[in-house]
């Protein structure tokens, strides 16, 4: 008789278990809630985004992160910072230039790709429960493959917040004078957060120091990366936050500019 322990594929024996998981718990509520969380936002992003109006306030220079740079000939007077080389066709977004880098890089992010793995493709699903597909061939092949450039995606978002700290700053300006209300808090706590966001991926703690061999050498490297670190650890959290401040941004110029109600100032 041969034994469990001399068997060879004793080590590669699954337990004959014929449900589909053990657990008793209400594994499927966070893959549930992100699923949900996710759609609900890119709902909302894409149907924004393709509105083309109620996007800028020209008297304190509002303009919504969904929005910026606008680069087509259909921009309102005011909010078009870096000129209007793209045509006004409805199809293209007013940020056209700039759009696809933000979404590639969320979509490359090492928390996105967790997110979306689970609640989308259920692969898998939760811990300890069994993958929705028959195989996994890894982020080898197309189009998996191209998460590979999340690194390369980085350096565009970073560039895109300074874009949007420009638009922030200019925001400060109503009319020829300093101006200053609740659109300006709005609009800097955003920036601030996407900063925190972007500053906080994996591939910009491993740009900042990860290659080092000798931090003692390199001491502003060093606790440039220790900051980032101290970022990277709320990653997940900073991703959620930034979805939310996007959207409350966008909601709130869009409704200043379509004057369903006006920004609380606190000067001029």
């Amino acid at each position: 008789m041969t034994t469990t322990a001399t068997r060879p594929d004793a080590g590669r024996a699954r337990a004959a278990i014929a449900a589909r998981t053990l657990r008793t718990d209400r594994w499927w509520i966070p893959p549930l809630v992100t699923f949900v969380g996710l759609s609900a936002w890119v709902i909302y992003a894409t149907v924004r985004v393709f509105m083309h109006k109620w996007y800028y306030v020209d008297q304190y220079h509002y303009l919504t992160p969904f929005y910026s740079p606008c680069l087509t000939d259909r921009c309102v007077e005011g909010s078009a910072e870096f000129g209007t080389p793209l045509p006004s066709f409805w199809l293209i977004p007013e940020a056209a230039l700039t759009l696809p880098f933000l979404l590639l890089f969320r979509l490359t992010c090492y928390y996105y790709r967790k997110a979306y793995y689970r609640a989308f493709w259920l692969s898998p699903p939760a811990c300890a429960v069994p993958d929705g597909h028959k195989k996994y061939t890894g982020e080898t092949r197309f189009p998996l493959i191209f998460q590979n450039v999340h690194r390369y995606a980085f350096y565009a978002a970073a560039i895109i917040s300074v874009i949007n700290t420009w638009d922030a700053v200019v925001a400060f300006q109503s009319g020829e004078k300093f101006g200053f209300g609740l659109g300006n808090i709005v609009l800097v706590v955003n920036v601030v957060m996407l900063w925190a966001y972007t500053l906080s991926c994996h591939s910009c703690r491993h740009i900042v120091a990860g290659r080092l061999k000798h931090f003692s050498k390199h001491p502003v490297r060093y606790r440039f990366w220790l900051f980032v670190s101290k970022l990277n650890a709320r990653h997940m959290q900073l991703a959620w936050i930034t979805l939310g401040t996007l959207a409350l941004t966008d909601f709130y110029v869009m409704a200043v500019s379509a004057g369903w109600f006006s920004d609380l100032r606190f000067i001029n």
